[in-house]
């Protein structure tokens, strides 16, 4: 008989609200000694742009990554014995949270990486305009069939749930494939309020740049197997880990088969650690018969 098996889940870019973390920082010691740790370490006070900025801060690439990983990563510290992952994965920024959490990486070097990895995003973003948009209701192979049919960069950037796939690229790569995609029935084509193009090849500058950063970074063997972005697949190899980090900014998100890969190694019980409930949406139309919940 499988063993059932408790997974634990960390958001990416966009979970992110103004408040974020205020009642973790008042409410625990532990939290506030690590929020005040991270505010030394970046050289500013994000807590205050977390717990009293704009919408309009929190959406610079350079916060907002950061943010979510502190209150990711710092929630999963403050729930103590109860924290025990059998298996973890994030979307996107959130694999370097799962990381941290399952103890691949220390609190620091994964902080470190988060905001290397922003300002070498935001760089990218600069020098290779992009955007993104939400492919919804057609199916995954005709999405990346008829991205592969433009003469533009167009790529699937994440495969978030059946029915949902969202697409990254040029400007023009993006607005001729919403056109072609519509056409070709999906339900809707909704551009994304994003920064540029991630998870796509024009994020290469960023890609090399924060290579460099993960290759010289000390990583550990988790206390689970980490299911990575890039193939989708439990993984608990420090080296291997580290080589699929690197990958991750210019290959698209596998959320839907990293969901279906935990569920068949026995995952049933999934718990979201971080702001907002994106992923138990995504998780519970992947697979509506698994509990898909909140830390708090």
């Amino acid at each position: 008989m499988q063993k059932i098996m408790k997974a634990y889940v960390f958001p990416g870019q966009g979970a992110q609200f103004v408040g974020m973390g205020f009642n973790l920082y008042n409410e625990s010691p532990l939290a506030k000694r690590l929020f005040e740790q991270a505010n030394r370490q970046l050289g500013f006070r994000i807590t205050d742009l977390m717990f009293e900025g704009t919408d309009e801060d929190l959406r610079q690439t350079k916060v907002t990554q950061p943010a979510i990983f502190l209150h990711s990563v710092i929630l999963a510290q403050t729930l103590g014995d109860d924290f025990k992952p059998e298996m973890v994965a994030g979307h996107s920024l959130g694999e370097f949270s799962a990381l941290v959490a399952a103890g691949a990486l220390s609190f620091e070097n994964g902080l470190n990486l988060v905001y290397k990895r922003a300002l070498a995003m935001q760089k990218a973003c600069e020098k290779n305009p992009g955007t993104m948009a939400a492919i919804l209701h057609l199916p995954d192979e005709m999405v990346e069939t008829i991205c592969a049919q433009i003469d533009e960069v167009v790529v699937p950037a994440n495969y978030n749930c059946p029915g949902q796939i969202v697409i990254s690229g040029s400007m023009r790569g993006v607005d001729v494939a919403c056109e072609q995609l519509l056409n070709a029935g999906a339900k809707r084509a909704l551009k994304l309020k994003v920064g540029g193009a991630f998870h796509s090849p024009l994020m290469e500058p960023a890609r090399a740049e924060l290579a460099e950063a993960i290759d010289s970074t000390v990583f550990h063997q988790p206390i689970c197997p980490v299911y990575q972005n890039v193939n989708a697949k439990g993984e608990t190899n420090p080296d291997t880990i580290k080589t699929n980090l690197i990958f991750q900014l210019t290959a698209p998100v596998k959320w839907t088969q990293s969901v279906q890969n935990m569920i068949a190694d026995g995952a049933v019980e999934f718990t979201e650690i971080g702001p907002g409930n994106v992923l138990q949406g995504l998780i519970k139309k992947i697979n509506p018969e698994v509990l898909a919940q909140g830390a708090i």
